[in-house]
């Protein structure tokens, strides 16, 4: 899956370890988040999408296969 995280925590000057104290994970999941190693649970992607004011998908697309 691939997702906007990145780009919209580097828009507000956040770091992983920031926007992983916002959201209650670990700055490890925020990074396999970031990488599209880990797809989030529909309760943490409903969280993203709250905390950055954006419909989940615009934040989170599914790969091209």
């Amino acid at each position: 899956m691939k997702n906007q995280l990145a780009e919209l925590r580097s828009e507000r000057g956040w770091s992983q370890a920031d926007l992983a104290e916002q959201l209650g994970v670990s700055r490890q999941t925020v990074n396999s988040l970031e990488r599209g190693k880990y797809d989030p649970s529909l309760p943490l992607a409903f969280k993203i999408s709250k905390l950055f004011g954006r419909p989940i998908e615009e934040i989170f697309q599914p790969d091209e296969e």
